[in-house]
């Protein structure tokens, strides 16, 4: 018979065991007074803050996706086919008489016929210092056409140019005005981010279906962070602005990019005051109307807004119903097939005036307290985009006034990289991370947007 060579055990004598009750716990010690029930875990993520993407402002706007293979992307603008005369140092024009004491941006030819903006009188050109082969420097008589009062000129005052009236053999003008294409570029960015997962971690099962079924909280994490990135992309192509030349010292190797709303802030409509006190008038509204004339603007727009300008342009049409102003005024929907139905499922809703149709949406980027939305001086209330393809001003190709260009060559695109590195976690053996216990899933992306004819686009800060 065996037994057991050892002291003396608990509650027995040497050379025995003996059973006793004490050495076993009893359910309650076990799970506690209070833990009998299974947890009732329900496993669907709430989502708090709602659906908190903000991409699709590029792509519901109609910016295309396209490749390039340069540092920078470049692109021309058709310039104005007449421009206006500045007088950059002003004088007085007696009835009738000559004044030479007038200095000019850039010269008037002699017999040319000028328009002043600010009387809407006619005068004549009647001599100029400026040697003839140049069109600066030197000072310019002018004498009125139809001679009436005396007419102050001040510095800065403008003039329309009409065209001129030439005496019999005369000599051809010794200059032309020329309208040339506007030569703009816009570097690439590269946006990166990464995400990283344990192999251990990798491989725990919670509560919570992430998705299809799929437990693991890791894939919940790679989703947001996948998704993180893409706004965060989105954002620069919104805000980000050049480096060079910019007077910043401290960052040499990054050149920048221009963003959407730096490109309107340089060539734009700006509409200032908004968050203060939103566009909420007809009167107001109309004034963006007449500049959008001004700059030959296309009859589609839509509108991006933050929630408090968007509730202010809703008052304002509610009140043009009420007074008859905006009622039974047909709509144009080229930008959704013209279908007023699809512009609905879009979250669009729309309305024409003064031959205009716009296209309101909310813009969720504008209202979010932790992105646009925190910005309490200096905002962004809303954006006005063309819906409407612009012609390029050297090949007469035709695109879209929005273009999301990304780096590309020989099948190589680097419009959104994703890979996965690690140490045989979750299958990639590649060893990228120097053989950590670890999987980092690595996001990269070159862009540059390219916001063409930005004089017609407006925006409401």
């Amino acid at each position: 018979m065996a037994t057991i060579a050892s002291s003396t055990v608990e509650h027995g004598t040497a050379n025995s065991v003996k059973l006793d009750p004490r050495k076993y716990q009893a359910l309650n010690d076990l799970l506690g007074a209070t833990d009998f029930n299974k947890p009732d875990v329900r496993d669907l993520l709430v989502q708090t803050y709602g659906d908190q993407g903000i991409t699709g402002f590029l792509s519901l706007t109609g910016a295309v996706n396209s490749g390039g293979s340069a540092d920078q992307v470049e692109w021309f603008e058709e310039g104005r086919r007449h421009k206006l005369y500045k007088a950059t140092t002003g004088g007085s024009v007696s009835s009738g008489a000559l004044t030479s004491t007038l200095v000019f941006e850039e010269n008037p030819q002699k017999y040319d016929v000028l328009m002043h903006t600010a009387s809407g009188k006619k005068y004549i050109v009647s001599g100029t210092s400026a040697d003839p082969d140049t069109i600066t420097g030197g000072t310019v008589d002018i004498a009125e056409l139809a001679a009436s009062t005396n007419q102050t000129i001040t510095d800065d005052d403008e003039f329309v140019y009409l065209g001129n009236m030439y005496p019999q053999g005369s000599n051809q003008p010794d200059f032309f005005q020329e309208t040339t294409p506007e030569r703009r570029k816009n570097p690439y960015m590269i946006v990166k981010d990464r995400y990283e997962v344990n192999g251990s971690q990798a491989t725990n099962v919670g509560y919570v279906n992430v998705g299809n079924g799929d437990y693991r909280w890791f894939m919940h994490g790679e989703q947001e962070a996948r998704k993180r990135f893409m706004d965060r992309r989105e954002m620069m192509l919104l805000f980000g602005e050049e480096l060079a030349g910019a007077g910043n010292t401290a960052v040499t190797d990054v050149a920048g990019s221009q963003g959407y709303f730096s490109a309107i802030d340089a060539r734009g409509i700006e509409v200032t005051g908004v968050g203060s006190d939103p566009l909420d008038s007809f009167t107001e509204f109309d004034l963006i109307l007449t500049e959008l004339d001004r700059q030959g603007a296309p009859s589609e727009y839509a509108m991006y807004l933050n929630r408090k300008q968007s509730l202010a342009i809703d008052d304002m049409l509610a009140a043009g119903v009420a007074t008859q102003l905006t009622a039974g005024l047909p709509g144009q929907f080229g930008a959704f097939n013209n279908s007023a139905d699809m512009a609905v499922q879009l979250g669009f809703k729309s309305f024409t005036r003064g031959g205009y149709t716009f296209h309101k949406h909310d813009w969720k980027l504008l209202n979010d307290p932790t992105l646009v939305g925190a910005v309490t001086s200096g905002g962004v209330a809303g954006a006005m985009i063309p819906m409407s393809n612009v012609a390029d001003a050297r090949t007469g190709v035709k695109a879209p006034a929005l273009e999301l260009c990304y780096k590309e060559a020989n099948g190589y695109s680097r419009e959104m990289e994703h890979w996965v590195t690690g140490g045989g976690v979750l299958g990639h053996n590649n060893n990228g991370d120097n053989g950590k216990d670890t999987a980092t899933f690595h996001y990269r992306s070159e862009v540059a947007l390219v916001t063409r004819a930005a004089n017609q686009h407006v925006l409401l800060k």
